[in-house]
């Protein structure tokens, strides 16, 4: 088993690496750090969560030489979060070789930075627009920078910074090296590589090799109507310490932020929109535990690097498979256990079951505990509270004086139960389930009856119907009850516990080619 000793890393290196907890180099690290301390090039294409960061900042702050004040290495981030990151991270692994970091990003005034220059940096940390800002300027000089890193390049590229890091690069010494670092690689990365880079070193993981064993992931199929309460049901029946929640859209975010935070839990929102002291105050928060949760974006979540995050949530599902690793990366950091959660509605099975191909995971599916078992759990923490306010100096006598006046016509049993009923019963009360009422539809018991516009007319057969019914509701086949098929339509029969299901999946969508619709049937007319 290789050890960071093996690396032949100064003492004050050293020290740093084991007070911040490292005890054994992962694998990219163990690949990429030798490589790097040769003055290779090197492409190192690896997910969020492997240990890309000390893989080149390990060797980065090794080179770097304490008796010259200038700048020695760049490093391009695609945003301000993960260059703030990044910065942290050097800083606490360089802790006793003092070396000089600074993270550059717009947003920030610009002469607090040009300032900071001055005063002498050894690695520079930035995003490649306000570089190349400072480049222009003449106040970053380049000329005795050796190392050049771009992390999270395919990011950068999606984000159309490809231009400014050419620009960027022109500024650097012909003689530096060049470090590259991808979770993906599009022809534009490698067209990059191949023009700067000087015979690379490539160095991947495979799947195998990154380590995510301890992210338990995990399914719960909801309607799109009751996502909400589905999240609520979860955070309130599990032990949640800090998540981050992902939203498609900036307007999910907040609206998403804003309903959770009415229903009393510490959220907070990140998204593109937000002023740069907006973001630094979210995130700020969200790092001292002031806030548990934060729903943000992809883009807004990019860098973000919270060791102690122990669930990803999922509210909307990922539109790729790139993006469903980066965002569960973002939990079970550092050796500790971690959640990945998705709220899959009918219609989003298709992409999960394209993740699970692509990813080679297969995530369990869970059942939504109800909602006696929710306020069951959440007794004792409702004792405690109450201990907590019996132990204390607070003022009751309001209280005292409300319970004084109901014991006349009440017994203190039934006062103190209203009162937990008013204090803790709001969330549950309006967390009923969101279902479908189809009324009678002339099925068996414990059944309900679709009716389907298509049949014999489109080589319907029951087989295929079956098999189309159970893989976008997500059910069994042997939960798909008695069917038949005429001329121009069809009738089907579900369990009323998955009709909901069966109805959001297949209604306006296609089975064998054609567009079908489904609606509840009406009950049959018995002569």
């Amino acid at each position: 088993m290789m050890r960071f000793d093996d690396f032949q890393l100064s003492d004050a290196l050293l020290t740093g690496i084991k007070e911040i907890g490292f005890e054994e180099p992962s694998p990219i690290q163990e690949k990429c750090i030798p490589a790097v301390l040769r003055g290779e090039d090197v492409i190192g294409q690896a997910q969020t969560g492997t240990g890309k960061t000390a893989a080149f900042g390990i060797p980065v702050l090794e080179s770097v030489d304490m008796e010259l004040r200038d700048v020695q290495a760049l490093i391009l981030t695609p945003t301000r979060e993960l260059a703030i990151q990044v910065s942290e991270e050097l800083s606490r692994i360089s802790r006793f070789k003092k070396v000089r970091t600074l993270p550059i990003y717009g947003g920030q005034p610009m002469g607090r930075q040009i300032k900071a220059l001055q005063q002498g940096v050894q690695v520079v940390i930035g995003t490649p627009g306000r570089l190349l800002d400072h480049l222009r300027r003449g106040t970053l000089k380049m000329h005795n920078v050796n190392t050049v890193v771009l992390d999270e390049a395919d990011e950068m590229l999606d984000m159309g910074f490809i231009e400014d890091i050419e620009q960027v690069l022109s500024y650097s010494p012909e003689q530096r090296q060049l470090l590259l670092f991808s979770a993906t690689m599009p022809p534009a990365i490698r067209q990059l590589a191949t023009k700067y880079m000087r015979k690379p070193r490539y160095i991947t993981m495979n799947r195998g090799e990154v380590h995510v064993p301890q992210i338990n992931q995990i399914y719960y199929r909801v309607l799109e109507n009751s996502k909400l309460d589905a999240l609520c049901r979860f955070l309130d029946s599990e032990e949640v310490d800090l998540a981050i929640i992902f939203c498609r859209t900036k307007k999910g975010v907040d609206e998403l932020a804003e309903a959770l935070a009415a229903r009393g839990y510490l959220s907070g929102g990140l998204h593109g929109d937000l002023q740069q002291e907006q973001r630094d105050r979210v995130m700020g928060s969200f790092r001292n535990g002031d806030l548990e949760l934060l729903v943000a974006t992809d883009v807004a979540a990019r860098g973000i690097d919270v060791g102690s995050v122990s669930h990803v949530i999922n509210f909307d599902i990922p539109q790729d498979v790139e993006s469903y690793v980066h965002r569960i990366g973002r939990t079970g950091r550092a050796g500790r256990a971690g959640v990945a959660l998705t709220l899959v509605t009918p219609r989003e099975l298709k992409q999960l079951r394209l993740i699970e191909k692509e990813t080679g995971a297969r995530l369990q599916p869970r059942e939504l505990p109800s909602l006696e078992e929710i306020a069951a759990k959440q007794q004792k923490s409702w004792m405690t509270q109450i201990e907590g306010v019996i132990q204390s100096d607070a003022d009751l006598k309001l209280f005292e004086d409300m319970i004084t006046q109901l014991k006349e016509q009440f017994s203190e049993n039934k006062i103190a139960a209203a009162a937990l009923y008013v204090a803790f019963s709001e969330r549950f009360t309006r967390s009923q389930d969101q279902s479908y009422n189809f009324g009678e539809t002339g099925a068996a018991p414990g059944m309900v009856r679709f009716f389907i516009n298509v049949g014999r007319n489109t080589n319907m057969r029951p087989q295929e119907l079956s098999k189309a019914i159970s893989e976008q509701a997500g059910i069994t086949t042997r939960q798909v009850g008695k069917i038949n098929i005429y001329d121009r339509f069809s009738f089907v029969e579900v369990p009323e516990e998955v009709a909901p299901f069966v109805y959001e999946a297949l209604r306006q969508s296609r089975i064998n080619g054609a567009r079908v619709n489904l609606e509840p049937a009406r009950p049959r007319v018995r002569s």
